[in-house]
Parts: C-alpha cells; sequence; structure tokens
C-alpha cells in the first residue's frame, strides 16, 4: 500500500523536501510520495490526525509552525522537547503521534562539525522564529556558552530566554554596532528568502575571521551571503542543513538511513539556480 508523506507551513512553495524525500523513495524503492501542504494554523490538527489515522504517514513541519504543532501532538521528546520546537511528526508503536526535532541534529553536523569550535567564543542568532531554539541548542550541545540572540520584535527574545536561560539578548538597533563582538553570525530569520525581502543592515563591521551561516537555502546564496563572501567570510547557505535534517527524518519515518549522493546534490542545485 502507498504511503503518504509531507510538509506543512505557509507559505510552502520555496521548500525543496518533496524532491529529497521522492529521490529517496525511489532510490530505496519504497511505494511512497511526499507532497506540499500549504495550512493554516485551523488546519494543523486536522493534519495531525491523518498521522493518528495512518492517512500520512510522516510530516515535516516548517515556518510558522514548528512550535505551533505542540499543542496537538502527543509527546514531544528528545531535541524536541529541550528545544521547544517540532519539525517532524510520526506515529509510535502505542499509536501516539510523536513530535521530534531533526534540525537540532541538521544544524550540527551541517556546520558544527566542519567548523573549529575551539575559535568560536561567541554566538549570535539573528532572528526568534521557528529555527531559532533549534539553532540555539546545536550551539549549546556543541559547547558554545556565550550565544546571543537578537529579534525585531523584543518580546520574542524574552520568550526564548525563559526556556534557554543562559540566552543572552542584543537590542535589534544594536546589532550594526555590536556584530564585530561574534565569532560566528546565524541568520534564522526569513530575510532573503526567494522574493523576499533582504537585510537592510550595515555589515561592514564584521569580523573577518568570523563565519556566517545562513538558514536559507532557496536562494543559495543571499545578498547578504554574497556581501560577505565578497569580503572574504566564511560562509555557509542552508542547504546542508536541509539535508542532514531531512536524512533523520527519513530515517524516523523508514529506519533506513540515506544516503547523501551526488545525484541528489545535483538534483537540488539545478533546482535552486
Amino acid at each position: 500500500m502507498k504511503k503518504f508523506f509531507g510538509i506543512i507551513g505557509n507559505p510552502v512553495k520555496h521548500s525543496l523536501s518533496p524532491l529529497l524525500h521522492n529521490y529517496w523513495f525511489e532510490k530505496y524503492k519504497i511505494d511512497a510520495s511526499y507532497s506540499l501542504i500549504e495550512a493554516e494554523e485551523k488546519d494543523l490538527e486536522n493534519l495531525v490526525k491523518k498521522i493518528k489515522n495512518k492517512t500520512l504517514i510522516g510530516i515535516n513541519i516548517t515556518l510558522p509552525y514548528k512550535q505551533k504543532i505542540i499543542n496537538y501532538v502527543g509527546k514531544i521528546i528528545n531535541d524536541a522537547e529541550t528545544s521547544g520546537s517540532v519539525n517532524t511528526l510520526h506515529l509510535n508503536e502505542d499509536n501516539i503521534v510523536i513530535g521530534e526535532n531533526t534540525d537540532v541534529y541538521g544544524f550540527q553536523a551541517a556546520y558544527l562539525k566542519k567548523i573549529d569550535n575551539n575559535t568560536i567564543k561567541k554566538a549570535l542568532i539573528i532572528g526568534a522564529g521557528g529555527v531559532s531554539p533549534s539553532v540555539i541548542l546545536s550551539l549549546y550541545k556543541s559547547g558554545i556558552n556565550s550565544i546571543s540572540i537578537t529579534n525585531r520584535t523584543h518580546e520574542k527574545c524574552l520568550f526564548l530566554k525563559k526556556n534557554f536561560c543562559y540566552l543572552n539578548v542584543l537590542p535589534w538597533d544594536n546589532l550594526q554596532s555590536k556584530i564585530d563582538n561574534y565569532d560566528i553570525v546565524i541568520n534564522a530569520t526569513s530575510l532573503g528568502l526567494k522574493n523576499g525581502k533582504d537585510f537592510d543592515f550595515d555589515f561592514s563591521k564584521f569580523k573577518n575571521d568570523a563565519v556566517y551561516i545562513d538558514t536559507i537555502y532557496n536562494p543559495l546564496k543571499t545578498k547578504t551571503y554574497k556581501y560577505l563572501e565578497d569580503k572574504g567570510i566564511k560562509v555557509f547557505n542552508g542547504l546542508d542543513m536541509f539535508i542532514y535534517q531531512g536524512q533523520k527524518s527519513f530515517y524516523l519515518w523508514n529506519k533506513i538511513n540515506p544516503e547523501i549522493d551526488d545525484d541528489l546534490i545535483n538534483l537540488l542545485l539545478s533546482n535552486l539556480k
């Protein structure tokens, strides 16, 4: 019997998750299909019920529902429980809808294992949205203890600080003047997303030996990414994180650890030009 999976969010049309998972379904000869599901908040409960009745076998969650979905699942575990952010749903053996977080693993595998953490003392996260809790937890689990966050809406930072007591809050208006205080800066906002707005800040004070990570992968190079790359800054886009979090989600659903091969990378890149 064919199995059905999907990703819910709003907007969601920019996501390459169907390409990623349908590639693996074909590679491993699994009779399944993965699709985009653009949803309103009022739809979340019914979508979770589809996991319960096995109409859908697995769901990924993207913006703006990574926290809101928690109200409808049976249980959150592991990094989802610690971060308060869910991006993967599945049904366990007791018929309970489980919320998990594979973004934490994705961030660590994509970036933190490739960076010399001994040189990273101070981190700054720009944005307090859906992926930010996962980034905070990833940095902390990797031994980076000085973690700051800034967001246009200050209250969102204060809300995160309730869950992550070690978090420092940088006022949004101080971002430009204080950017040179940090060894690693992560864009966890939607600024730069394809056909959307980008930062209007001056990043000229960015430290030459610092690292910039953009969690966006569509486009591969945002305006800020290109600017810092041209300055010789070490930069990463969000593609690797996207692939690794998807790899772990696929494993949770199918108990297969899928290969990240050249054909897959080329397929994804061909859809990001």
